[in-house]
């Protein structure tokens, strides 16, 4: 009994052990390799993140979240079985990229706002790229064709939503969050149920503006920094494996899957170093040579879903402390990978009929011409916009359901 407790962590210090060997082995393609983790993060992810950490503390302590949820809830419980918060969470998450959804979930179930099924519903679809990586590094830095984005868009998000609809059928039928005030029971005043929902959250919060601000960029540095330290250990890792030829054996074994499903061999390296990291199985896809566009942005799509294992151990550190299950999150982005990649399948031909094209664009010209992480810090004013969007698109598909229930119940 004693034996089998000490299996796993006898295993895991074996792995270390033999990690740290390699890298006295191969000490320069380590620290290049960390070099260009931390250049990674400090380049890409810091500033595309941090700001919405900070903001998303900020409107959480405020009562922001609270509005939109109660406005929200007529749309979010009986499509996606998440209270009305969890609209917000999509919203920002969608902007914003990984791994916002998992931190504003946490967030929830902290103020008791969610129950445990319904948090896992929520992390596991509003775990998605953001825009700016997906157009302006993928589509334009590593394909050097924008028009690829809205392919990668279409199946990335598209995919993202149809796991949400599934997730719908997770947990316990009768899980429900008893902390979440349903504003159905006053259909009439909606909108003055949401503000006094606003109202009781910032009261129950207590701090003042500058307390609030001043633990939001306190925790969101903690949490930038352990985002930060994950990519560069992934880096590193994958680094070694790949010096010591662990590496090949993987590329071999998804090169013989692929033949066996009637697909290219060489989108295998994608495949494989974006098990590991997104950026690095993104750019791999979009570098491949001598063979169709289709299955190099399926693999991009399949590899944007996934997410990676960094972006995994990002995940799993932020809903560390909550009880919030690994399980159906791992599960999540494997179907929404799967899906990704047929949707590209699918779509191609109505989406992409001239490959050449790159009319159209989702982001300002003038950013597609600029170095990925310049265009970072010009594009987070539109991050913050698209969440805007976003929100407002949600809000009219809530009136739409409120309309059609009671247009529903009158012909009962």
């Amino acid at each position: 009994m004693l034996m089998k407790r000490l299996v796993i962590p006898l295993s895991i210090v074996f792995a270390l052990f033999i990690i740290c060997i390699f890298m006295m082995i191969y000490p320069t393609a380590v620290w290049n390799a960390g070099v260009r983790g931390l250049s990674i993060w400090w380049d890409v992810l810091f500033p595309s993140l941090f700001p919405f950490f900070v903001i998303s503390e900020l409107l959480l302590g405020l009562g922001i979240v609270h509005f939109t949820g109660a406005l929200l809830h007529p749309l979010m419980r009986p499509v996606f079985r998440i209270p009305g918060t969890g609209g917000f969470v999509a919203a920002i998450s969608y902007a914003s990229g990984y791994p916002i959804g998992a931190k504003l979930t946490a967030k929830l179930w902290e103020k008791k706002q969610i129950t445990r099924d319904e948090g896992e519903r929520l992390v596991a679809f509003t775990t998605t790229s953001d825009p700016i990586f997906l157009i302006g590094a993928v589509s334009v830095g590593f394909f050097q064709l924008p028009a690829v984005a809205l392919m990668l868009a279409i199946a990335h998000y598209g995919a993202g939503l149809i796991v949400g609809l599934l997730m719908r059928f997770h947990g316990k039928k009768d899980s429900h969050s008893t902390a979440e005030s349903d504003p159905s029971d006053v259909k009439s005043h909606r909108l003055r149920a949401a503000f006094e929902a606003m109202h009781e959250a910032r009261i129950e919060d207590g701090r003042t503006m500058g307390e609030l601000l001043r633990q939001a960029i306190q925790s969101s540095l903690q949490l930038i920094t352990v985002v930060g330290g994950l990519v560069v250990f992934f880096c590193v890792i994958l680094e070694v494996f790949t010096q010591a030829g662990l590496m090949a054996g993987m590329y071999h074994t998804v090169e013989l899957m692929l033949k066996t499903l009637g697909l290219p061999p060489e989108i295998s390296q994608a495949l494989v170093g974006g098990l590991f990291e997104v950026t690095l199985g993104a750019r791999y896809a979009g570098t491949l040579a001598d063979i169709p566009l289709m299955y190099k942005v399926a693999a991009a799509a399949c590899v944007l879903s996934w997410g990676g294992l960094s972006v995994h151990a990002q995940v799993v550190s932020i809903l560390n402390p909550t009880p919030l299950r690994y399980a159906p999150f791992l599960m999540a982005r494997l179907v929404h990978a799967l899906l990704s990649g047929m949707i590209v399948f699918l779509c191609w031909e109505l989406v992409m009929p001239d490959q050449s094209t790159s009319s159209f664009m989702l982001w300002p010209d003038h950013f597609h011409s600029l170095p990925y992480p310049s265009a970072i810090f010009q594009a987070v004013p539109y991050q913050i916009a698209l969440t805007l969007v976003i929100i407002f698109f949600l809000f009219v598909l809530t009136l739409v359901c409120i309309l059609l229930q009671r247009l529903a119940s009158r012909f009962r």
